[in-house]
């Protein structure tokens, strides 16, 4: 991978406990071989911004960089800017860890090892709870079932065979993510289904790595009910545009290859 500028991006909102246990986990050989990690927190009510900060300060870590967005841009905001951000950096891989400690930092090595070989039309490669027992790492039952519910769904809607849609641990390669319009997309938590959406239509590889499942004191500020009914709009609104019936226009994407 050295001849990969990779980017480890690092989403946070209230995640003053948490963040130093998650930046701890990740791996020094991880630490030292990439570009840069950046923390972005989305306007946290607590002191997120100023633990990241002296975090750096005490670490003396110089690949990592703090900001903090003063409006909160919301869930998928924070990822259109993250992505534009190291896009105009020239950064080939991106790797989203959230900041919450409910991914695994030790797995990054599994989810840029795929860009390791020549494929360059991979598009992203998420870490998959469902490929594991999700419950007995703590998800909620309630969850467990919404999510086999919405993955069932949107499998066979958009005709792909993925375990799950919903982790929020990805990696995803920045020249493919240029000709795609994830602009377009949802600032909310759907952003992450919508997203697919768009790479599944370019053309593009979407690869699963099992990841350990996890479940915190850490606070969820997903909305389960609206989560769910906006992701089966996301798939609505596709079948739409996939029959010409209206045009939608995050979904007007020709393939790339």
């Amino acid at each position: 991978m050295v001849d990969k500028k990779i980017a480890i991006f690092i989403p946070t909102y209230n995640a003053a406990k948490t963040l130093p246990i998650v930046l701890d986990r990740i791996p020094t050989k991880i630490k030292n071989q990439v570009k840069e990690i950046f923390v972005a927190d989305d306007q946290s009510r607590d002191n997120t911004y100023l633990v990241g900060v002296g975090y750096k300060q005490r670490k003396s870590l110089s690949n990592l960089t703090i900001f903090h967005h003063k409006k909160n841009k919301g869930y998928g905001g924070n990822q259109k800017w993250a992505y534009q951000y190291c896009i105009k950096k020239g950064y080939d891989i991106v790797v989203m860890l959230h900041g919450d400690a409910q991914y695994a930092p030790e797995k990054i090595p599994d989810l840029i090892k795929p860009f390791t070989t020549n494929n360059d039309n991979i598009g992203m490669v998420f870490g998959s709870r469902m490929k594991g027992d999700p419950l007995k790492g703590g998800m909620p039952l309630y969850k467990y079932i919404g999510n086999k519910f919405l993955t069932f769904v949107e499998n066979l809607v958009l005709g792909l065979d993925l375990s799950e849609y919903h982790s929020g641990y990805r990696a995803y390669n920045c020249k493919n993510l240029n000709k795609i319009p994830f602009d377009r997309c949802s600032d909310d938590f759907h952003f992450d289904t919508e997203i697919i959406v768009q790479i599944k239509l370019a053309g593009f590889d979407i690869l699963e790595t099992p990841i350990p499942t996890y479940y915190g004191e850490e606070k969820c500020h997903v909305n389960v009910i609206s989560y769910g009914l906006n992701v089966l709009k996301a798939m609505y609104d596709y079948l739409l545009h996939k029959y010409g019936i209206k045009k939608v226009k995050k979904y007007d994407i020709q393939k790339v290859i």
